[in-house]
């Protein structure tokens, strides 16, 4: 068997192959159309480890025929760099992936930059950060843009039977007989990473016995311990998980901080970090929203304070954003009218700017940025004129309807029910 890790073994050389990331690699998506007209240009891949960054690039040079290289923008060098170039000189072009690429320093990035501008070197750059912050705009301005998601446990438990059954790259020459408690396992407690299921699963078979047939017996507590997260009982369909999570977010919804407690701590025992601190995060703009606006900044505080932390630390700054989140007065006033504003659009809703609000610089405006018979707020005392700034057809329409759960809404209801007041005498 193959030194190299599984989850290198079983990298697909076809676009078809690769599993998940199908709003990209599909048929007829961005990707798979630059690949069947064989014109790939240079692209970002950005999202969580494991969710086939690597795997795409691979594909898409084996499917094109091409030349690849791979390298990383902080452990490779300029001279690295140099011989790809030398090697897109002889071969016509090359592909190259560059894991880290956020991280590229700008000799690198002043060396690369003419071979991408004449098409010698197709860059795939591959991060975990998000590329609008992280990557210089040199670079990122000649680049698609394509984020990937983490996989779902369907899309790695595919991942995961395809390596048990190929006999050349996987593990099918090996006798494995797994639980479907072990598989989900496996699917559900690696968070959408798809190398972290794989080489969870190889070890699991290379670390045990066979029995006296010759079979090796993957149980949920060897998947556990190969993964280090403990199994957390789900039902029958495998949902209970969601449900949990479901029941968290609603009993913290309603102000039930022994229920949420003991949802968290449900949670915590699944060893499941990302998920919780997803939904708080969630929870805090959607339930608490504008009746506690400074309770989302303490959670996202407390989130990065996990993430640091790790488990079972983390258990403490996850119990005290529970019972803040709990106990704060509730509001979802601000989403439900962003979501009425986009189903006015979806609708057809939209109507023509206004002319005053259009951009000025081509209208020859004395002032720079203001439309004609534009009134600038911060002329007038208290900063409001009266003037209109919905579309006429939308005019007298009304998204935001303020709860009065909190003290700071109620001050937002009584400033929106002023100017309302004031604009209804205009019109």
């Amino acid at each position: 068997m193959s030194k190299k890790p599984l989850a290198f073994r079983m990298r697909p050389n076809r676009l078809e192959d690769v599993i998940g990331q199908q709003h990209l690699v599909g048929e007829g998506k961005i990707i798979h159309r630059m690949v069947k007209a064989k014109h790939v240009s240079s692209m970002i891949l950005y999202g969580p480890p494991g969710t086939g960054k690597t795997t795409i690039a691979t594909a898409i040079a084996k499917s094109t025929n091409t030349a690849f290289r791979q390298l990383n923008a902080v452990v490779n060098n300029k001279k690295d760099m140099e011989i790809v170039a030398e090697e897109a000189k002889m071969s016509g072009k090359v592909i190259l992936l560059l894991d880290e690429v956020h991280r590229l320093d700008k000799a690198k990035q002043d060396f690369l930059l003419p071979y991408l501008e004449n098409g010698m070197i197709t860059l795939i750059g591959a991060t975990t950060s998000n590329p609008y912050h992280a990557i210089n705009p040199a670079i990122r301005s000649r680049c698609q843009i394509f984020e990937l998601k983490p996989l779902t446990p369907e899309e790695i438990k595919i991942a995961l039977l395809r390596a048990l059954e190929d006999e050349q790259n996987g593990l099918g020459q090996t006798n494995v007989q797994i639980t479907e408690e072990a598989l989900k396992h496996f699917s559900t407690a690696c968070n959408g990473d798809v190398r972290s299921a794989l080489g969870a699963l190889e070890l699991a078979v290379l670390s045990t016995d066979s029995d006296k047939d010759g079979n090796i017996q993957i149980s949920v507590s060897i998947a556990e311990e190969c993964l280090q997260k403990k199994y957390f009982t789900h039902d029958k369909n495998g949902d209970a998980h969601y449900d949990v999570l479901s029941a968290f977010q609603k009993s913290i919804r309603g102000s039930d901080v022994n229920a949420a407690l003991h949802y968290l701590g449900r949670l915590i025992e699944a060893g499941d970090l990302v998920s919780i601190n997803r939904r708080l995060l969630v929870i805090a703009y959607e339930d608490i929203g504008l009746a506690n606006p400074q309770a989302a900044s303490r959670t996202l505080a407390a989130i990065e304070a996990t993430e640091r932390l790790g488990f079972p630390e983390a258990r403490i700054p996850l119990a005290n954003a529970v019972i803040e989140l709990c106990l704060s007065p509730k509001s979802n006033s601000a989403y439900k009218a962003l979501d009425a504003a986009i189903a006015d659009i979806r609708k057809g809703q939209t109507g023509e700017i206004p002319s005053h609000l259009k951009d000025a610089h081509y209208q020859g405006a004395a002032q720079l940025g203001r439309g004609i018979d534009y009134l600038y707020p911060h002329d007038y005392e208290n900063g409001w004129v009266k003037q209109q700034y919905l579309p006429n057809r939308l005019k007298h329409q009304k998204y935001y309807e303020p709860k009065r759960t909190g003290k700071f809404e109620q001050a937002l209801g009584q400033i929106y029910e002023k100017i309302n007041r004031m604009s209804s005498i205009s019109h």
